[in-house]
């Protein structure tokens, strides 16, 4: 089996160095006849290529089982006509990975409001606001004149009923609870669809509680008290901003891992940016584009039916556990001495 690996801009290539040495050792300690097939993206194919995403990578990508994509640097990109198409987006839309799954985990004691965190939220990745994928044909935003913008909200009952099923199938093997997160006290009409499958899905799954909360209010709630939420759905835009508040509240946004998932493929992805002011300087935590790449796992594990695939995610998981235990086993940016290679290696080192 060949897992595509696209490295991205800045600390990308770092950080997936470091992955993949932890990938290296799982697949030879639970003989999961992994292959990696490396391809550039990003601002690398942009300068030689003039595609930030050249179409024999989208190629490869489908082809591809799995994918490990490293964090893109796409403020940087220059408009799609000219070459500057978001990897993240594009992969999403053309591969229908509707579903990023974002846990958030308290791995160092309790979280930031001293609490244990222990959730997963489930955004709905191909649709609402986000303008480079809510469309067949151009963009969802637009300007009439030079002093006013608008954006078009895209909401699919489709869509809508696919997160809410994705949420529930965990919630059964997790706490038992769903907690939808909408603003369908304003947006009358597509956060009222939202909620309608919801419902609809939450009827199927009776053992499973289901909670429903203003998006304003779930904010401060996270907030108060982490400890009392199991598994979140949600749309684009909410999902975005409610998953990296829930990442820093369980110990940082580099401790969360990330996939975008569909029925025929699976993408792990890191939640944070390209950091590109570090770039270079072996100071990267890699930790979370290692668990995001634990997930994957776990989800061909569940698409191919191969157990050792889970028993290899956990064994990764479980040592970045026990190397975040210990101070002197962090990156800098915990408080530790590692770097970016050291780390990987290390936890590469506790696999198994």
């Amino acid at each position: 089996m060949k897992i595509l690996v696209l490295p991205g801009d800045g600390i990308g290539p770092e950080i997936t160095a470091a992955t993949l040495a932890v990938l290296d050792r799982a697949n030879a300690r639970f003989k999961l006849g992994l292959e990696w097939q490396g391809m550039d993206i990003g601002l690398v194919t942009l300068r030689k290529e003039g595609s930030t995403l050249p179409e024999r990578v989208m190629d490869a990508a489908r082809k591809a089982p799995g994918i490990i994509l490293g964090p893109v640097d796409h403020l940087q990109y220059p408009p799609r006509a000219q070459g500057g198409i978001n990897p993240s987006g594009e992969l999403r839309v053309k591969l229908d990975l509707f579903a990023n799954i974002r846990p958030a985990k308290s791995r160092m004691g309790v979280g930031l409001t001293g609490k244990p965190v222990d959730l997963v939220i489930f955004r709905e990745c191909t649709e609402g606001f986000y303008a480079d994928r809510n469309m067949f044909m151009g963009r969802g935003e637009f300007m009439p004149t030079e002093d006013m913008a608008i954006a078009v909200r895209k909401v699919t009952a489709r869509q809508c009923n696919r997160i809410s099923r994705v949420a529930f199938d965990w919630a059964r093997k997790r706490r038992k609870k769903v907690t939808a997160v909408h603003k369908a006290n304003v947006l009358h009409i597509s956060d009222g669809l939202f909620l309608r499958e919801v419902r609809k899905v939450a009827s199927e799954y009776p053992e499973v509680e289901l909670d429903e909360k203003i998006v304003d209010a779930m904010a401060a709630l996270l907030v108060r008290d982490p400890s009392q939420f199991d598994c979140i759905v949600t749309g684009n835009m909410f999902g975005d901003i409610l998953s990296d508040e829930a990442s820093e509240i369980s110990g940082s946004l580099g401790l969360a891992g990330s996939t975008m998932a569909g029925d025929e493929a699976c993408c792990a992805q890191a939640q944070h940016g390209s950091a590109p002011d570090i770039q270079g300087q072996d100071k990267a935590n890699p930790t979370s584009l290692i668990l995001s790449a634990a997930m994957l796992l776990e989800w061909l594990a569940a698409r191919h039916r191969r157990p050792e695939f889970e028993q290899a995610a956990k064994a990764m998981e479980a040592a970045i556990d026990a190397s975040l235990k210990d101070p002197a086993t962090r990156t800098a940016d915990l408080g530790g001495k590692l770097g970016t290679q050291a780390f990987g290696k290390h936890v590469a080192s506790l696999v198994g």
